[in-house]
């Protein structure tokens, strides 16, 4: 009686209510995706699963990968949760590496999430202490038909003469970006002998919800960069030629979609990229063949300006790492 019963709600209350009952019904609450404001707010995720009776979680802490943590487990009403972190420290003219432990504590209000970090340092008497906190993300929506979907007129992003619409996301970082000969170019040039520079990431002042963006760009030999889709989703922009597929090269959404095929052409030459965002499913094409198709974006990726998957955000390119130029910057907008 109770499966009919629940049954019978799911389908008076929809996706959404499916969710919030099929996680009641296995009394763990925590299940699903959260989207995180981490210490110094910076964007974080976690999502929280369990198969076969056994529960894990997965985390992602500002920058770099999604990863699974060390172990996930219900404490009555809490979620507990431990990460290890392996840090190298010099003693004795050696490197050592030592695994630290963090404990992460999680108790609901609702829709939010708060929680409380421990984590040991290398000294072993004390511990960092924060406390931070997230909010339940919204259910999936299915698949779009992308067949359906209509798109407005095509903007050009970039005008070829000037940085106009354009800002770092960080004030406070060195710009190594400008214009040269038409194209977008991003130079971050660090100097022996002197301190190293933090080199910014370039953003669109306009903020931008649905939509297909297609551009292209040009990469020397181990170049890296990548576009940020609503300012939180990063596709990668990377030197991958002959290189394995991976979540972590040339098209790839970073760390979360690996791309089916790997069509990247060597370094020094200019490549295509056809990147579709829709209903939280991304559909990315380079070089001409599809890569990921029509695929469903579990949460923000590193790097990303906050975590809320339902706001507005700009296109942003990350420029922190290596040499890259841009062209051709057209960007459709899904229509209402």
């Amino acid at each position: 009686m109770l499966i009919r019963f629940l049954l019978g709600l799911v389908l008076i209350g929809g996706f959404g209510c499916c969710s919030n009952l099929l996680a009641a019904a296995s009394q763990n609450p925590y299940l699903g995706a959260w989207a995180l404001t981490i210490p110094g707010g910076h964007a974080g995720w976690l999502g929280v699963e369990e198969k076969n009776g056994m529960l894990s979680a997965r985390m992602l802490w500002g920058w770099g990968s999604v990863e699974a943590v060390e172990s996930a487990r219900l404490d009555g009403d809490r979620l507990v949760i431990t990460r290890k972190h392996n840090v190298e420290h010099k003693e004795g003219g050696r490197t050592i590496k030592t695994n630290l432990n963090e404990t992460i504590t999680a108790v609901l209000q609702g829709d939010t999430i708060k929680l409380s970090s421990r984590k040991s340092r290398l000294d072993g008497n004390r511990e960092d202490l924060a406390e931070f906190d997230g909010k339940r993300q919204p259910p999936m929506p299915p698949a779009p038909d992308l067949a359906r979907v209509k798109f407005g007129s095509a903007v050009n992003l970039f005008n070829g003469e000037n940085l106009n619409g354009w800002k770092l996301t960080d004030s406070g970082a060195v710009n190594g970006w400008s214009v040269r000969d038409g194209l977008l170019v991003n130079e971050p040039v660090q100097e022996d002998g002197k301190p190293h520079k933090n080199f910014g990431n370039l953003r669109t002042e306009q903020e931008f919800e649905d939509f297909n963006l297609q551009l292209e760009f040009r990469l020397g030999a181990n170049g890296n960069s990548g576009v940020y889709l609503r300012g939180i989703y990063e596709v990668q922009v990377a030197d991958s030629y002959g290189k394995p597929t991976s979540a972590h090269g040339l098209g790839g959404l970073y760390s979360r979609i690996r791309p089916a095929t790997n069509p990247a052409k060597p370094p020094g030459q200019w490549q295509k990229m056809d990147i579709t965002l829709v209903d939280r499913h991304l559909t990315v094409a380079v070089n001409g063949q599809t890569v990921i198709d029509n695929q469903p974006v579990e949460g923000c990726t590193g790097g990303a300006l906050w975590s809320d998957v339902s706001r507005p955000g700009p296109i942003y390119f990350q420029g922190d790492h290596t040499e890259v130029e841009y062209r051709n910057l057209l960007l459709r907008s899904v229509l209402k």
